[in-house]
């Protein structure tokens, strides 16, 4: 059985973000049961639901994101969706969204969207707030996605960590001193961003060899497509996705073994230098292509720990997420709360 699945964390207290102060000594956070909106905004769809600390109490149908003309019919139908959620649970105080792109968290404006036709420069929490009538806490999707699992995941009880999205990008969220940490833009932690070759694919900044251009779902199909091809067979893009080459690998094909063997290389490659600069206590990899298991986190394991010096990793766990789907709309929700301007 591998280190990562049974290996626990010795829990520290949680900490309270604005004060940096053991939660046991304030006002708990995220244990009166509070209830609200988590809106997790994606390239395909918007997911919302109504949240109360880790759980999910209601769903509304998903929302299809290319459906819309523009950015402002959009939130008209996300806030009537909110308003019919708050029919049955009237009780849920604000609403928090998760956007993928870039986020100006202190103010809610979204710079740009991925893969969004038309979303730029959009005050979203200023327009939302005005639709529903709600506090809104807007930020990005990989740091809602971190919260859920630093507060009521796999990463409660730990003061410095990393969280790893891996699906159709490289999404990551990072807590640094008991605190989200977001850089001096509210722009940083895209660790999908991060090079494992100065000389590699260029990205969509120019940047050159980022994690994301090499284990991206899309990333993964056209490689495992050509050592197929290579090897005398054509398989569809179905048959090469990260699923599909699970199963295989599973099965023991040596092709698809080796597509997990190197998914793990670059990965491990990218998390060496992070745990380099940060020294986490527990890294966090959720999205679709974690759902390999062992066929990740084994090599992976074998191949970061090779590559850092003793004291990182001493007490460094690398946990698969708690949280699938609605990590993002937990999330959210739960920083929608903390983030309440107080009562008068």
């Amino acid at each position: 059985m591998a280190v990562w699945h049974t290996r626990k964390p010795t829990p520290n207290p949680p900490f309270d973000l604005k004060k940096n102060l053991p939660l046991r000594a304030v006002q708990p956070m995220l244990t009166s049961m509070q209830q609200a909106i988590g809106i997790d905004f994606g390239g395909t769809t918007v997911k919302i639901g109504v949240i109360e600390g880790k759980e999910v109490l209601d769903k509304a149908p998903p929302i299809a994101t290319p459906d819309y003309p523009d950015p402002a019919s959009l939130m008209d139908d996300i806030a009537h969706t909110v308003k019919s959620l708050q029919t049955n649970f009237p009780n849920a105080q604000a609403a928090g969204a998760g956007m993928p792109g870039f986020v100006d968290f202190a103010t809610g404006r979204v710079h740009r969207l991925t893969n969004v036709k038309g979303w730029v420069n959009i005050h979203f929490k200023k327009e939302l707030e005005e639709r529903l009538q709600l506090p809104v806490t807007v930020d990005n999707d990989a740091n809602a996605m971190a919260y859920a699992e630093w507060k009521v995941g796999a990463g409660k009880g730990y003061n410095h960590l990393v969280a790893l999205t891996l699906g159709t990008g490289v999404g990551g969220g990072l807590v640094i001193d008991g605190k989200l940490a977001r850089g001096a833009n509210s722009v940083g932690s895209e660790l999908g961003m991060v090079s494992i070759d100065y000389r590699g694919r260029t990205g969509p900044y120019g940047n050159h060899g980022g994690l994301e251009e090499y284990i991206g779902n899309n990333e993964i199909v056209a490689q495992a497509r050509e050592l197929y091809t290579e090897a005398g067979k054509r398989l569809s893009q179905d048959s090469c996705s990260p699923k599909a080459l699970s199963q295989l690998a599973k099965e023991g094909d040596p092709i698809a073994l080796k597509v997990w063997d190197g998914i793990a290389e670059k990965l491990a490659s990218a998390l060496t230098s992070t745990v380099f600069l940060l020294n986490p206590e527990a890294i966090i990899i959720g999205g679709g292509v974690s759902k390999a298991g062992d066929l990740l986190f084994e090599p992976l394991q074998e191949k970061l720990f090779a590559q850092i010096g003793d004291p990182f990793k001493e007490h460094l766990r690398i946990l698969p997420a708690h949280f699938g789907n609605e990590a993002g709309m937990i999330g959210a929700a739960n920083l929608a709360l903390e983030h309440m301007p107080p009562a008068h």
